[in-house]
């Protein structure tokens, strides 16, 4: 039992259309899109991203699309998760084949599309990367005032507000701590610096790129049909401002929670996420992943999951469960180390369709028992003595001599302890006992 009152669920802002309507406009915004998908999905071989020319061709004439309007439906297609490459082949994604039924599905499919509006509309080339990157971390202030103001808001207003975000994010990272024997930069020098600076760089120039980014970003969001532009203003659309309140909104639940997981780092975060029912976790892991940008967070959950704490490893690749396919190629990339191998392929296997309890059959039976361990540590230092002694019943082997043996031989670094833990807590003597020796050679090198 608990005492702890739960926040009631909140509601959009007034004015905001039903979710069968916002899901009407998301399918509006995508349909070149799954109409592209279902081609894609339903030939041999079209190609990777970009379309091979040929199959660029080929989608123009049977789709009555111009090559530019092909492009552009691929990649929104590929964004909004609607099909997923494997190799030279494209497969449909679970969303477009809930597409027509399910509107938490379009829904979801549209915002993957809104967040990634960076990639929908590109920079311009003449920009460097890092002016880019402050924008797009800018922009949810931006979007922020467009859905506080509920209406218009100049284009000069937005400038303004950008501008200041920019600089704030520039000074956060020049901010340099002060370690031993290191002080204060002199007055003089500090002027020094931004004199320098301010020549190099010129004092128009700064005024001059935002209001080049800003156009870029307003541009962008258009494109994914977040809001609309006018003259001299921007205004959300429906759409637009029911993802922005959705984000503000899990941002103000978690800021509410006893831990305050938002403001955690993914560790901490992971660690107050532990003992809730997988509900409640996957909010607080849409929360926290809201207040950052998605590769910062996949790059801090993968960090974590390299760590020694088992439970923490497993945590974090339940959280990148929830950021689905723009955590994709970061998974892929780890499946060379060993210790996170077994962890990528099945969020790989589950991400590709499979279902999670099938999931299993994609891991050798050395990367099963090497995975029976990890998950061993986990119980043995964060849960209780039961447990880990019904952690026995998943194991891959079917007896206790054949999974000693086996477990002797994968070399997991938590071997010892995790079989300590285990004879301690079994209440089979004999089993014991034989647990015991197990972990007595494996800490001695013996056979």
């Amino acid at each position: 039992m608990t005492t702890r009152r739960t926040r009631p669920a909140p509601r959009p802002p007034e004015g905001t259309p039903p979710r069968t309507e916002l899901a009407r406009q998301a399918r509006a915004v995508l349909a070149d899109a799954v109409r592209i998908a279902h081609w894609a999905a339903g030939t041999p071989g079209p190609g990777t991203a970009p379309l091979a020319a040929h199959a660029l061709e080929r989608a123009a004439t049977a789709l009555e699309l111009s090559p530019a309007q092909v492009r552009a439906g691929w990649d929104r297609a590929r964004l909004a998760g609607l099909i997923e490459l494997h190799g030279d082949t494209a497969r449909p994604g679970w969303r477009l084949r809930a597409w027509d039924r399910d509107d938490s599905a379009v829904l979801r499919g549209w915002v993957a599309l809104f967040d990634a509006w960076s990639l929908v509309h590109a920079a311009p080339a003449d920009i460097e990367a890092g002016a880019v990157a402050e924008a797009v971390e800018a922009v949810p202030q931006v979007l922020s005032l467009l859905q506080l103001s509920a209406g218009p808001v100049t284009v000069p207003a937005l400038l303004d507000l950008l501008g200041q975000r920019v600089a704030e994010l520039q000074e956060e990272r020049c901010e340099v701590p002060l370690g031993p024997g290191r002080t204060a930069p002199a007055p003089a020098e500090t002027a020094v610096r931004a004199g320098t600076a301010e020549s190099a760089a010129g004092p128009a120039r700064s005024a001059d790129l935002n209001a080049l980014l800003l156009d870029w970003a307003l541009e962008g969001l258009a494109a994914v049909g977040a809001l609309t532009l006018g003259k001299g203003h921007a205004t959300l659309t429906p759409l637009g401002n029911w993802a922005v309140w959705v984000k503000l909104e899990q941002i103000c639940v978690a800021a509410q929670s006893p831990a305050g997981n938002i403001e955690q780092s993914a560790a901490d975060m992971l660690l107050g996420c532990a003992r809730l029912t997988p509900g409640p976790a996957r909010a607080e892991y849409r929360a926290w992943l809201a207040a950052r940008t998605v590769g910062s967070a996949v790059a801090e959950l993968l960090a974590v999951a390299r760590g020694e704490d088992a439970l923490l490893r497993g945590l974090a690749f339940e959280a990148l469960r929830v950021v689905g396919a723009p955590a994709e190629p970061e998974v892929r990339a780890v499946l060379a180390e060993p210790s996170l191998r077994p962890y990528a392929l099945l969020w790989l296997a589950e991400y590709e369709g499979n279902d999670p309890d099938d999931a299993q059959e994609v891991l050798s039976r050395e990367e099963a028992t090497w995975l029976w361990v990890d998950t061993a540590a986990a119980v043995a230092d964060h849960g209780e003595t039961g447990l880990l002694v019904r952690h026995l019943d998943s194991a891959v082997q079917g007896t206790v001599p054949a999974l000693l043996d086996e477990v002797r031989a994968v070399g997991h670094p938590r071997t010892v302890q995790v079989l300590v833990a285990l004879a301690a807590a079994h209440p089979d003597p004999a089993l014991a006992k034989a647990v015991r020796r197990a972990a007595f050679q494996v800490h001695t090198g013996g056979a």
